[in-house]
């Protein structure tokens, strides 16, 4: 019996030795474990500052670049359409950076591709033109996509699809999607996508003149009464002076005039028919157009537009009351 007993107490000693082996282990690693949890921690923290500090230097870098010297580059360019940073402002609504450049591209490359600079001198003015003329662009569509918000206007995409498949076939010729894309490319220095978003300030604007021009409205009704009774553009442009602007070819042009859609519609009609009230592919105003004479490449029309004022006007009295800020400055020294 006193043999079973001690040999249990032995047994119990064993596991005694064990569990503290086991705690010795355990205090060991705890000396790793702590400082390692605390270095962790340092590390996410500078980790944290220093990305901070990065950010916050290429954010300064990039105000630099965009505000002070106003670089175009196309890097700088992608960037603004991924970040929406505001090159101006008007009636508090801000004018993307990335819609100044883009018309501001699409505007300098066919100029670019012609090399019709003379000088460094007479680049850089010709440059500084364009500029001033995209940034005016660039408010005016924001100023109108305000008031398309306002006024519960929408542009689908849909109607954005339609209007670039009706550009891809202008002229009466078909291209081809490819064929398109890369004529954008070339001649315009545009992806589809940027495209898809001119077109889509082109329809906003245009629905937003077409709503709030009561004045080209009721003129366009006049128009439609006298064609009705039979009179012709020119006579009916000497019965409303002024209001109107009348404009004959004076002979045959090519069929794929660029003229606010013109000629594309004096495609669809028969000699000597008037037709519809159709708004300018610009957004303009309102057209009516009687076809004289066209052939397999040309065309001969007479037309009669009315033009939209009231947005224009707007406009004026939002600069005029000092609602347009600007972010860049910009000298333009040619004088239209």
């Amino acid at each position: 019996m006193a043999l079973l007993k001690r040999d249990k107490e032995e047994k119990l000693t064993e596991r005694e030795k064990i569990e503290e082996r086991r705690e010795e282990v355990l205090a060991r690693g705890r000396k790793f474990k702590y400082p390692l949890q605390y270095a962790k921690h340092k590390i996410v923290t500078l980790t944290v500052v220093i990305s901070l500090l990065a950010i916050g230097a290429l954010s300064v870098f990039g105000y630099f670049l965009l505000y002070k010297i106003q670089s175009t580059d196309d890097l700088l360019y992608r960037i603004t359409q991924v970040i929406p940073v505001a090159v101006a402002k008007v009636d508090g609504e801000n004018v993307r950076y990335s819609d100044y450049l883009m018309i501001y591209k699409s505007t300098i490359t066919p100029i670019e591709k012609q090399g019709s600079y003379e000088g460094d001198e007479g680049i850089e003015s010709m440059k500084q033109h364009y500029k001033r003329q995209a940034l005016t662009a660039a408010e005016d569509y924001t100023y109108a996509l305000k008031l398309a918000r306002e006024l519960k206007i929408k542009v689908t995409d849909e109607e954005v699809s339609q209007a670039v498949e009706q550009h891809r076939k202008s002229g009466g010729v078909e291209r081809s999607e490819e064929t398109f894309t890369r004529v954008l490319d070339d001649n315009f220095g545009l992806s589809m996508s940027e495209y898809r978003r001119m077109v889509y300030l082109s329809l906003n604007m245009q629905k937003v003149s077409e709503q709030i021009d009561s004045n080209a409205n009721a003129v366009s009704n006049e128009v439609q009464n006298y064609i009705l009774e039979g009179r012709s553009l020119k006579d009916i442009s000497k019965e409303l002076g002024d209001k109107v602007v009348y404009e004959n070819t004076g002979g045959a042009i090519d069929r794929m005039n660029i003229d606010g859609g013109r000629s594309t519609m004096a495609l669809t009609l028969e000699k000597g028919k008037t037709s519809k009230r159709f708004v300018s592919t610009s957004g303009s105003g309102y057209f009516f157009l009687t076809l004289i004479e066209k052939t397999d490449s040309t065309v001969n029309y007479e037309s009669l537009e009315i033009p939209f004022t009231e947005l224009s006007a707007r406009l004026k009295a939002v600069r005029r009351e000092g609602k347009v800020v600007e972010g860049i400055v910009i000298e333009d020294s040619i004088k239209e």
